[in-house]
């Protein structure tokens, strides 16, 4: 992790005051501001991470309405900010309300320069630690994170992760053969990244989201000149990555034409630009991605034996989302903390139902399906935890679930909807339809969480 600038806002409207702290913090880069809306503006574009804060702002410099507005709006907009208040007229009873309310500390006016220092960089050394905590979680130095950035704790996926560990630092090709959504390009960029060319690029390409007219001078480049609209020379996607790792994602469409200049560059190492007559050496790693049957491919004459097997040094298949045991659960946690920071911050988790039907559910669209579930999940959450009902999963899905209890839940849950909407809510008519008691109905909706 980078060492970084220290910033320290100051939030005070006596200038004199704000001119003695600016100058005795000459190790900090300091900001000042003389009133809520300055504080917050300064928040937002330098990010402090620590703010002292008198509480008497103008209008209602002799009270602390204001400032306690201030307080509440810092740590609504960066929950993270150390923010220390100052306590005036000799009482620390705004003081302690204002720690109740989140502050991280207090100092007491007249000001003690040597004492508020000490709460300053005691303030800058915690936000420090929390920072580095931070970073080890991001850089996958937890339980769950493999190849540096990759979220799983099934042992499908480490065996895969040990294997691409084992020829990181060599020069083979890698071919990634797996369904979309499954990480393909995640585990492609985990590679390079603990290989011995992290330092150089890593160029990513899908060969099958480029019209096969323009796929050519994507990967090879043109000179100026060298066809129509040619107006400057332009490096390709290959020459880009020189040095570091080129990943071709959907190898599959590349067309047969071009299969053959590909396959030259593999074994000569050398590639010309469209137009050109300089042949260029290049080192670059190629790492290749298809979700499609290649060896089929092959046999119909789509794809060129050759270029297989240059591509195919080491063949990895990666397991889809319902293969690997406990890790639908686990990324679905990972994108409710990271979409409810971002949109909804009062959704905490999931109800048991709705954790069972996550790891239940076949994902027939890998980990983007659920991404994408979660995500809708928790924007249209009104409550603090999940319900089944708000993944949109049940039979029309064209899915089934693999074992009774789950698809039992979720027959229930729907008969139940069903019930109460054709009696127009009235509980002991629903449960006629239903066939049940009336307590047990209640029961049910008390299990479900099903409003009336």
């Amino acid at each position: 992790m980078t060492s970084e600038t220290r910033k320290l806002l100051i939030v005070e409207d006596d200038p004199g005051l704000q001119k003695q702290l600016k100058w005795s913090y000459e190790d900090f880069e300091v900001f000042c501001a003389s009133n809520r809306k300055e504080a917050l503006d300064i928040l937002r574009s330098e990010e402090p991470d620590i703010v002292t804060l008198d509480l008497g702002l103008p209008p209602d410099p002799d009270g602390v309405t204001e400032g306690f507005a201030a307080l509440e709006e810092i740590l609504k907009l960066k929950p993270d900010t150390k923010v220390i208040v100052a306590s005036g007229h000799s009482s620390n009873e705004a003081a302690m309300s204002a720690i109740s309310a989140g502050a991280w500390d207090f100092y007491q006016k007249p000001v003690d320069i040597d004492e508020l220092h000490l709460i300053v960089n005691r303030a800058f050394h915690v936000r420090s630690l929390e920072k580095r905590k931070e970073f080890l979680e991001q850089q996958g130095n937890g339980k769950d994170f493999v190849l540096g950035n990759i979220l799983t704790g099934a042992p499908e996926m480490i065996k895969i992760a040990n294997t691409i560990e084992r020829v990181a630092n060599t020069s083979v090709s890698v071919m990634l053969l797996g369904g979309s959504g499954t990480g393909k390009e995640l585990l492609a960029r985990g590679l390079h990244n603990i290989s011995d060319r992290r330092d150089k690029p890593f160029i990513a390409i899908n060969c099958g989201a480029i019209p096969e007219t323009l796929l050519e001078s994507e990967l090879f480049g043109h000179e100026k000149g060298a066809f129509t609209g040619a107006v400057k020379t332009v490096v390709g996607r290959i020459e880009t990555a020189n040095g570091g790792t080129l990943f071709l994602d959907e190898v599959g469409d590349i067309p047969l034409a071009l299969q053959v200049k590909l396959l030259r560059f593999l074994q000569e190492r050398v590639i010309e630009r469209i137009g050109g007559r300089k042949s260029i050496p290049i080192d670059v790693r190629v790492v290749c991605a298809t979700h499609r049957n290649l060896n089929q491919m092959i046999a119909a004459q789509e794809f060129r034996d050759d270029l297989y097997f240059r591509l195919a040094e080491i063949t990895v298949q990666i397991p889809s989302l319902k293969d690997r045991t406990g890790d639908a659960v686990l990324l679905a946690k990972h994108f409710l903390n990271k979409f409810a920071a971002e949109m909804n911050p009062s959704v905490k988790g999931f109800r048991p139902e709705a954790l069972t039907v996550i790891d239940q559910w076949t994902w027939p669209g890998n980990v983007r399906e659920l991404e994408n579930k979660i995500k809708r999940a928790v924007i249209m959450a009104d409550d603090r935890l999940i319900s089944s009902d708000l993944l949109e999963i049940d039979e029309d899905d064209e899915q089934e679930f693999l074992n009774l209890k789950a698809a039992r839940e979720q027959a229930d849950r729907k008969a139940i909807y069903r019930a109460i909407s054709r009696t127009d809510g009235n509980i002991s008519n629903a449960a006629k339809l239903l066939g049940i008691s009336r307590p047990t109905l209640y029961d049910l909706l008390k299990q479900y969480n099903i409003e009336t």
